[in-house]
């Protein structure tokens, strides 16, 4: 009886758990668990999540799965406390949300959670969320003294919201940035273009805002390092009510000229906002600015289309290999199926070769012949001061005015604002 004993397999140990007032309701989480998991995960309810993680069992968890819908609102305060206890532990928290309102959301993406996946699960949803909570954090840089020579390129430490009242006397150019494949560049693309066309001119420059719609993933704030107002997500959960006040306020301004609409602080579900809202808060932007440059997120949602459909160019950031072609594909033929206004988009090539890469020029010409558009911008490889002046929160203009990349976009800017000067000189 021993040896047998001896030769059993020892169980699995705890990784994880889910956590709710009945997993049935979440039968996709269960199947999500399984295939990432295996046996290694376990079943908590709401009365049993406090006891189990005040015990030394609980040690071993790496995260928990923290999966609530809309008949658990009334128990939030409950729900909250399972968040901090486990936050307390250094236990990872994914919170899975089904029909929740943006308030409720908000209020326990604040309490601590890691990450945030929408109920149903989208397809790897899960297992991306536990591949994020699992990448060792970025180790924080010392912080460097200040040089005599960058002191007159920091802008003001402390930004505000907009000076200027609105007055709804503008008729701005919308132009929004999406990038069609991770690491295209597109925020990169949209915050510097941004500054680019606020500094254009030093006597008359235009009134330029800039608009970061990755509700979840959005960086301009971090790129130009602006703090996240708790304003943007009460303009995002009712704009209905909101005015041109409102929104301006929502914003804080960078260098005292570029207006900065930032992701929310917390990570939160594209859908929180309907096509007429994103519709609305355009309208404002329109009203108000000259330019409207608007980061989008990487995924087509409902209200892509709005964006779409107001705009004047639609920018789409892509690579020189083939995820970016196949996804060049995919959003075309998902455009025309629809007859949506796909001409409106304007390709940018990311790292575009040299001049004289002639190899990498011929790539090029071949990938743009097979998929029938033309790359009417192409953006050359800045190197590392790119990824710097991103850290450092400034644009390149400020940190490396003779990058390749900051003279491709100023080039643009120019051409935009020129453009756009003869179309009000047209008009007038």
């Amino acid at each position: 009886m021993s040896t047998a004993a001896n030769k059993m397999p020892e169980p699995a140990p705890i990784l994880a758990c889910t956590i709710s007032r009945d997993i049935q309701n979440f039968d996709l989480l269960i199947d999500d668990m399984e295939l990432e998991l295996g046996e290694s995960w376990g079943d908590l309810s709401f009365d049993e999540a406090h006891e189990f993680l005040s015990q030394p069992d609980a040690e071993s968890l790496e995260f928990v799965a923290i999966a609530v819908n809309g008949e658990d609102e009334g128990d939030l305060s409950r729900i909250t406390g399972i968040i901090r206890s486990a936050a307390e532990r250094h236990i990872k928290i994914i919170l899975i949300a089904d029909r929740i309102s943006p308030a409720g959301l908000h209020q326990l993406l604040r309490m601590g959670a890691d990450d945030f996946v929408p109920y149903p699960l989208p397809d790897g949803a899960l297992k991306d969320a536990i591949e994020r909570i699992r990448r060792p954090a970025a180790p924080v840089a010392a912080p460097q003294p200040a040089t005599v020579t960058h002191l007159h390129a920091v802008p003001d430490p402390a930004p505000q919201s907009p000076s200027f009242k609105a007055k709804g006397d503008r008729n701005g150019v919308v132009l929004p940035v999406h990038g069609l494949s991770g690491g295209s560049g597109a925020s990169t693309f949209a915050a510097n273009l941004a500054w680019e066309l606020a500094t254009i001119d030093k006597t008359n420059a235009p009134r330029v805002c800039l608009l970061d719609f990755d509700f979840q993933y959005g960086s301009v704030a971090t790129y130009l390092d602006l703090p996240r107002k708790e304003a943007v997500f009460e303009l995002l959960s009712d704009t209905g009510a909101a005015d041109s006040d409102a929104f301006l306020e929502a914003m804080v301004t960078y260098g005292e000229k570029l207006h900065v609409l930032t992701a929310p602080a917390d990570m939160l579900p594209l859908d929180i906002v309907a096509p007429e809202d994103i519709a609305r808060i355009i309208d404002m932007a329109e009203a108000n600015f000259d330019f409207v440059i608007i980061d989008m997120p990487k995924t087509i949602v409902a209200w892509t289309e709005t964006v779409l459909t107001r705009a004047h160019v639609y920018f789409s950031t892509l690579d020189l290999d083939l995820r970016s072609a196949q996804n060049v594909l995919r959003l075309v033929r998902a455009l025309k199926a629809e007859t949506l206004p796909h001409e409106k988009l304007r390709f940018v090539l990311n790292r575009a070769p040299k001049f004289t890469d002639l190899s990498a020029k011929s790539r090029v010409k071949r990938m743009s012949e097979s998929l029938d558009i033309s790359f009417e911008v192409q953006i050359p490889d800045g190197g590392p001061q790119v990824t710097q002046a991103n850290d450092h929160g400034n644009p390149l203009a400020l940190t490396a005015a003779k990058n390749p990349v900051r003279r491709e976009l100023q080039k643009l800017a120019k051409s935009l604002h020129d453009l756009n000067r003869a179309v009000e000189t047209g008009r007038k």
